[in-house]
């Protein structure tokens, strides 16, 4: 009986009457796609080397943060290549972006602006002639589809007016980037399939109260997520920063306890941090306080635990204050060994040399332990002009040229910091 063929079987059999797709072979002898730079070093490099034709772009952040300084900022440099270049917002008329634009001194460039939120407006507009090579979309949240009920920004109106969107840029080979607005947490708004559906999310990070930008890629279909793009908000716009450390190093001409230079790693890209620490001793009966900004409270906590039982230091009767400098957030488990330093510095009043970096990552029996490319972040703190580096001491042989102190547990790094030995 399994055998036979019925109309209610053929309809429901998924294994017959549908179209052949065709299958390829890893070694088949297919062009990969065509990138096109933006016209922004450090915009290129947080995604891969450029825009890939055909490919859809999440970029999302706070609001003000320059999430449309930037694009316009890429749109304009594409356009005056000869390249077309659609720009379209479903927050601002065309005069407001037109002014911004003059403020940035892009006012000549030939992009087109149109300021709409109907998609069905949007797709018959750019099919009456030839597709733009980018496609700026400003909001995903602002657009709709007839097709789906509902008002802008709700969950079924994002996934369908995305899923259109997508559709036209895979088939006419348009790049195309959706500005996404974000949660109060930071994460993307609306549909989390919105995230699946693209090839590349980006974040646009940073403090407004701090001049610098970070461009992190979340997911990249077409590149690695190891990658940043780091800026600087100035008058004019956004510019790049070849060398993101200057942002973040104090310029200070001589030694200052609890305070130590890091040399953080942002995918490939070392970028040295300065970690401050304060120890202020309190009256007994008093509540300690810890205050951190720029790093994990648990991790201080960690951290001043080990010093306690393995060390012999007390925190107890302090309060304890931590801050990266800059804005920065740290997240690197390498930062440990720095963060100890810096607290040891600054309860002892004994200042770490200026031109010494540390990193390492400290375990709760109070060893160190190595982490991921030490000779890359020695090279970085080298270039700079540091000198000598507190490290640990698994740490390999390094070329350098700078002087490596190399320690097994804290205990060593204290009784060094604390000329004990």
């Amino acid at each position: 009986m399994g055998g036979v063929v019925t109309p209610f079987s053929a309809r429901h059999d998924l294994r017959s009457g549908g179209r052949a797709v065709e299958l390829v072979g890893l070694d088949s002898e297919i062009a990969l796609p065509e990138r096109l730079s933006s016209g922004i070093k450090e915009f290129d490099r947080a995604i891969g080397g450029g825009f890939v034709t055909g490919s859809a772009t999440l970029i999302g952040g706070d609001p003000g943060i320059g999430k449309s300084t930037l694009l316009l900022q890429a749109a304009a440099n594409m356009a005056s290549r000869g390249l077309p270049v659609a720009y379209i917002s479903g927050e601002e008329a065309s005069d407001q972006i037109r002014l911004r634009a003059r403020r940035l001194g892009l006012g000549k460039a030939p992009v087109q602006l149109a300021s709409a939120t109907s998609v069905r407006d949007i797709l018959t507009t750019l099919g009456d002639g030839a597709p733009p090579a980018l496609l700026v979309i400003d909001s995903i949240q602002t657009m709709h589809s007839d097709l789906i009920e509902g008002a802008p920004g709700t969950v079924s109106q994002v996934r369908a007016s995305a899923q259109e969107l997508i559709r036209f840029a895979k088939e006419t080979g348009t790049a195309l980037v959706l500005v996404g607005h974000v949660t109060k947490d930071g994460s993307i708004a609306g549909p989390r399939v919105l995230e699946h559906m693209v090839d590349t999310v980006l974040s646009f990070e940073g403090e407004r109260s701090h001049q610098y930008r970070i461009l992190r890629a979340a997911k990249n279909r077409y590149g690695g997520t190891d990658e940043i793009g780091v800026f600087s908000m100035q008058e004019e716009g956004l510019e790049e920063v070849a060398n993101p450390s200057a942002l973040f190093l104090t310029d200070r001409g001589e030694s200052v306890s609890g305070a130590i230079v890091f040399p953080a790693l942002e995918g490939t890209r070392p970028v040295l941090v300065e970690i401050q620490a304060l120890v202020v001793r309190l009256a007994s009966g008093a509540t300690p306080r810890r205050a951190v900004v720029g790093w994990d409270s648990g991790r201080l906590a960690m951290i001043l635990a080990v010093l306690e039982a393995r060390c012999g230091l007390s925190f107890s009767t302090a309060e304890v204050y931590l801050n990266i400098a800059g804005g920065y957030r740290v997240s690197d488990p390498a930062a440990d060994m720095a963060v100890a330093a810096a607290l040891v510095s600054a309860l002892s009043e004994r200042p770490v040399p200026a031109e010494t970096v540390a990193f390492g990552e400290v375990a709760l029996s109070g060893e160190l332990r190595p982490v991921a490319h030490g000779a890359l972040r020695l090279k970085e703190a080298a270039k700079l002009g540091f000198e000598r580096a507190m490290v640990p001491a698994s740490l390999a042989s390094d070329k350098s040229g700078m002087k490596l102190n190399g320690f097994k547990g804290l205990g060593q790094l204290v009784d060094h910091l604390l000329a004990r030995q």
